[in-house]
């Protein structure tokens, strides 16, 4: 998987930036994340987990807004990592965005780092 940002003049709301560390993939997008956007984070996930990558971390530090279907963008990629030995893992959440998996209560599903650099370190 190279490093490289997807997005395109027409949802130009999200940025999803993508790059190997370790036996990590990070995925950092940056913007909306929203039924309009979720499909600019759902191929990179799915394409790190179809290259055999079952360590996905979510660095979401510029992260502004996740909607329920962003929620379940990250979630089938969860349970898609899960079931090949691997996890999900999120880092450096925004408040606005914490709030969102503190209220539908999915951030018990995910391991949450404060940082990405201890995302990374685990």
């Amino acid at each position: 998987m190279d490093r490289g940002t997807l997005g395109d003049a027409s949802s130009p709301r999200l940025g999803v930036e993508v790059r190997r560390a370790g036996g990590s993939a990070v995925l950092t997008p940056i913007g909306e994340l929203d039924f309009h956007t979720a499909e600019l984070l759902r191929l990179p996930l799915e394409q790190a987990l179809d290259e055999g990558v079952v360590r996905l971390v979510v660095d979401c530090s510029g992260l502004e807004f996740c909607d329920s279907t962003g929620l379940n963008v990250l979630l089938g990629a969860r349970l898609r990592a899960e079931a090949a030995g691997g996890g999900v893992h999120l880092a450096a959440m925004l408040p606005q965005v914490a709030r969102v998996f503190e209220i539908t209560g999915a951030g018990a599903v995910f391991t949450l780092h404060d940082t990405l650099a201890a995302a990374l370190q685990e």
